[in-house]
């Protein structure tokens, strides 16, 4: 299993929490990434046989992924649930309850949810604790389908920060290689997963800074810089970024990664306080990334 802490610099959960509370005004203003995830998601849903049972919208925000999925699914029973009660608070109304945690340690009996819909939420979670808990309450066909950012997103502003100090200003996250493997050694079944890129262009870096709080998307690395930025820091990294920009406004990169995988139909093997093995030749043989 991936060593993630010695891989790229983990968010703390209690400062994701802290800024998505602190977004939650802001957040419909600026989620058009959140939105245009949720719709390749949703997309890559058509060919699942099923239709009711427990649903649950993972790190909801505001509920606009429960509200379609009550929609597209009327028999179901759709739980939103996030981190955030500001966000819950906010979310859009529809049929569905609403239920605050963490989603590394969900309220859910094991073998217990027909479908975990997970836009956007892995960026800021531990993700072999969530492919853990995501393994415990989904059912034998249960499935969980997810998106998350790969690596290269942002990679425009975390490169121009490495020309202006050795600090973390950019929060990191896992390539679509450590998350399949992830999936698999969690006990995950057949786990596929596909990149997509986008480019988001803006006239001024004030603009792209200004979405990125309104989302809560700013930086919650643990080994991120506490204090204030400096002068000099902020304009050396200024000019780095805009030293790469050809055409007159910021382009920066957003890489998608989607994903989907079925509960297991067997129980899963433990060994010590919770560690999952798998051996190495099954690993390859059963993960299947596209």
């Amino acid at each position: 299993m991936p060593r993630l802490a010695a891989e790229l610099a983990l968010p703390e959960a209690e400062s994701s929490r802290s800024r998505f509370d602190q977004a939650a005004r802001s957040f419909s203003s600026a989620c058009f990434i959140h939105d245009e995830a949720r719709r390749r998601l949703l997309d890559r849903m058509d060919g699942l046989r099923i239709e009711s049972g427990t649903f649950v919208d993972l790190g909801c925000a505001l509920a606009e992924s429960a509200r379609e999925l009550k929609r597209r699914f009327p028999e179901a029973r759709v739980v939103a649930f996030d981190s955030s009660l500001q966000m819950l608070r906010r979310a859009v109304p529809g049929e569905f309850a609403r239920i605050a945690g963490d989603v590394t340690s969900l309220p859910f009996p094991d073998r217990s949810v027909e479908l975990l819909f997970a836009n956007m939420v892995l960026p800021w979670a531990r993700p072999d604790r969530f492919f853990a808990e995501a393994r415990r309450v989904l059912g034998a066909t249960g499935v969980l389908m997810f998106s998350s950012l790969g690596p290269d997103s942002l990679k425009e502003l975390r490169q121009a920060w490495a020309r202006a100090d050795d600090a973390i200003h950019v929060h990191g996250f896992f390539d679509v290689q450590t998350l399949g493997d992830l999936a698999v050694a969690a006990g995950l079944e057949e786990p596929v997963l596909d990149v997509d890129r986008l480019k988001v262009s803006y006239a001024e870096l004030s603009a792209a800074i200004r979405d990125l709080r309104a989302t809560g998307s700013t930086n919650t690395a643990g080994g991120r810089r506490r204090g204030l930025t400096g002068r000099g820091r902020w304009h050396r990294f200024v000019e780095a970024l805009w030293q790469d920009q050809g055409e007159g406004r910021l382009g920066l990169t957003v890489e998608l990664i989607f994903g989907q995988a079925f509960g297991a139909a067997r129980p899963s093997r433990e060994h010590g306080g919770g560690e999952i093995l798998v051996p190495l030749e099954e690993l390859k043989s059963r993960r299947r990334i596209k």
